[in-house]
């Protein structure tokens, strides 16, 4: 089924089926009979968005761009695919992801020590590579023409060191991927819309992460199209949220005591109050099973994220002695 919201000034998103619905979208930009994709879920999006582009009137060779904000799965799964049915499209990605996306051999064994070999596969399907021919690394400051719009990179680490959010001038606004963290629409109060960090493994670093919000900020962005899941405004309260999200979330790592699964469910847990606090204090509109259900995967993610954290903090501190 065709899921296909369209939003202000030629920005479209289409529902990924990643999941459940609403849980990731694939964002098609529209410019003078041109087309920019950003993100491209896994494999089995792919004819969504064919579908998406037949009903936008975009035929596949009117694409130009494909653009991923990292190469986390549920984002760039597939690319390979869709880059194959879009003959004059070029896949811009960082340049840590480059080799990656080339040769997805050593993606797809991080994905399986996530997830499992076969509950990977079930999600993703198998990879399939990109020619480097067909590749622009997007390096910070890159900026990129789609007709007359004008779309540029930043380099914005934190949820991961592969990670840019793409600036459209035209729309005043980012699509930030995870960077600007989650928002899922079923949590909406009278289309007040709430936020939370993501801290999935392996790369989140809470520095970078409170750097690159920040430095989205500064852009004084009307709105953000994430992939989890599409836009928000008020972008300046939902930022503020993060920021302190964030520095709750460590903070709950740190106080974990112990190692391996015993310190994984105290984390888990602790994530499971912060939201439980969220909910009261913002007055989401689901209860609090509810919540916790809709977020299940994503808290659990979550701690596991912070887990590689504390570990990666405690090897630098051992080097550093």
């Amino acid at each position: 089924m065709l899921d296909l919201i369209s939003h202000a000034d030629g920005v479209h998103a289409v529902d990924s089926g990643y999941g459940r619905p609403q849980l990731a979208a694939i964002h098609i930009i529209v410019q003078d009979g041109r087309a920019a994709i950003v993100d491209t879920g896994s494999n089995a999006s792919v004819p969504r968005v064919l579908g998406a582009l037949a009903a936008l009137g975009i035929a596949p060779e009117a694409v130009d761009w494909v653009l991923l904000t990292h190469i986390h799965l549920d984002h760039a799964g597939g690319a390979g695919s869709l880059m194959c049915a879009l003959p004059h499209a070029r896949l811009v990605v960082h340049p840590r992801g480059v080799r990656h996306m080339t040769d997805p051999s050593r993606l797809w064994d991080a994905t399986c020590a996530v997830y499992g070999p076969e509950r990977a596969f079930a999600l993703y399907g198998r990879l399939v590579p990109v020619a480097a021919e067909r590749i622009v690394p997007a390096t910070d400051g890159l900026e990129l023409k789609l007709g007359g719009r004008c779309l540029r990179i930043f380099d914005t680490p934190g949820h991961a060191r592969h990670h840019v959010c793409i600036w459209d001038d035209s729309a005043r606004a980012f699509f930030t991927g995870d960077t600007f963290g989650l928002s899922y629409r079923e949590l909406d109060v009278d289309g007040r819309a709430f936020i939370m960090p993501t801290t999935t493994p392996t790369q989140f670093e809470p520095e970078a992460m409170h750097a690159s919000i920040d430095r989205m900020l500064a852009m004084q962005p009307q709105a953000m199209y994430l992939t989890h899941y599409s836009r928000i405004t008020e972008v300046d309260r939902l930022g503020a949220d993060l920021h302190r999200l964030i520095d709750t979330m460590v903070a709950v790592a740190q106080a974990a005591r112990g190692d391996g699964v015993a310190r994984h469910v105290e984390i888990l847990a602790g994530l499971e109050q912060i939201m439980r606090e969220e909910a009261a204090r913002q007055n989401w509109a689901l209860n609090e099973d509810e919540t916790l259900d809709l977020l299940r995967m994503d808290l659990e993610l979550n701690a596991q994220g912070l887990g590689v954290w504390l570990d990666s903090q405690r090897v630098t501190a051992a080097e550093t002695a």
